[in-house]
Parts: structure tokens; sequence; C-alpha cells
């Protein structure tokens, strides 16, 4: 365990039912000087103050302690996030319950391993996707991102007077796209052969 005297500490529970008294114990016989509490579901970094000020003003040599990694972040992202966080300030984590501590070469080489394994489920993921639209493509069911819609041009052909079914027809859009940039050029209901300002179709051809 790291010999610091100086170790603050940090209990999380889930919900306001909970109680984290279990966790401060074992936190202050670890010797924690300052312990910070908070409710919260731990599921990103931002939604946690009490955290976010023990980041902010940890100091070089201190350590960061919890019971358990789970009470510090629940997602791989977060916990880099944290030991990055940490690291810039020259200070350390530490865990009561589990052989965690980076002021240790074995913890250091513990949350390096993590994120070689983080950047291996990453690159997993990655290729599991590209197989996948792979497949997609070769069964011919692959289309891709809709392309974006480019209400702009839209608005300019309406206000060249060009007809709605024209202009569906050759961006390849739906008429009722047409209507509904028809309507905010011209404030009327965006409905073809509505209003004082209707464009007159032509036929479809």
């Amino acid at each position: 365990m790291n010999t610091s005297t100086a170790r603050i500490g940090y209990a999380r529970v889930s919900t306001p039912d909970q109680n984290p008294e279990a966790q401060v114990a074992a936190l202050e016989a670890a010797g924690c000087t300052m312990i910070r509490t908070e409710t919260g579901s731990g599921s990103s970094l931002e939604s946690r103050p009490e955290l976010g000020t023990i980041l902010d003003f940890i100091h070089p040599d201190e350590t960061l302690m919890v019971t358990r990694i789970d009470r510090l972040a629940r997602s791989m992202k977060d916990l880099q996030l944290i030991v990055a966080k940490l690291r810039e300030r020259g200070a350390n984590i530490a865990a009561t319950e589990q052989p965690v501590d980076t002021s240790t070469a074995t913890g250091k080489a513990f949350f390096d391993m993590l994120g070689v394994f983080a950047e291996f489920e990453t690159n997993l993921r990655r290729e599991r996707q590209a197989e996948g639209i792979a497949m997609a493509k070769q069964k011919g069911t692959y289309r891709g991102r809709p392309p974006k819609i480019d209400m702009d041009s839209i608005r300019d052909r309406i206000a060249e007077g060009q007809s709605p079914t024209r202009i569906a027809r050759e961006m390849g859009v739906s008429r009722g796209t047409v209507y509904k940039a028809k309507g905010k050029v011209v404030g009327e209901p965006a409905y073809a052969g509505q209003g004082p300002y209707a464009i007159r179709e032509e036929p479809a051809s």
C-alpha cells in the first residue's frame, strides 16, 4: 500500500437509500485524511462533482483511495480518463479491497494492461463492424447512411419557380420534403396547392 501520508478517500453509492458508511469506515482505516462522498450511478464523470473536485485539487504524491474500482468508474473510458488526470497531477490511485496501487510497479503495470485491453476491445468492435458491412454488401442489403438532404438547394429551386415534382425527381427526395421546404420559404402550409403562393405542379414524367 502507498506509504504517502496524504490519502484522499472517495466513497460513492448509487441511490439515496444506500449508505456509504461502510466505505467511509474502510477509507478511514486506510488512513485517509479527507473523504468525499456522493450519490449517483457513476455512469459518467461529469455527473460526479465531488470526484471532479478531488481530481482538480489533488497534489503530487497524494493518493486517491476507494474501496473498489467500480466505486470510481463504471466504464473503461472513464477509468482511463481519471487515471490520466491523476498522472498529470503526479498523484496515485489505490483501492482497499483490490490489489490496485499505482504508486507501485505492479499497480502501474495493471493499469497499463487495462489500457491495452481497452484498445483491443475497440479494435475488435471495429473489425466486427467492418465484417458486418462487408457481408451486407455481398448480400446487397447494405445501404449505408442515408444521404443528407440539402434543404437550401431545395429552397433555391423553389425560389426559381421549379415545381415540387421536378425538384423531388431530380434531387431524389420525396415531394413531402419539398413541400416542407416550400412552406418555410413562403410561410404557407407544407402542402401543394394551398395558400396564395401555391406552386403549380408539372405532370410527372
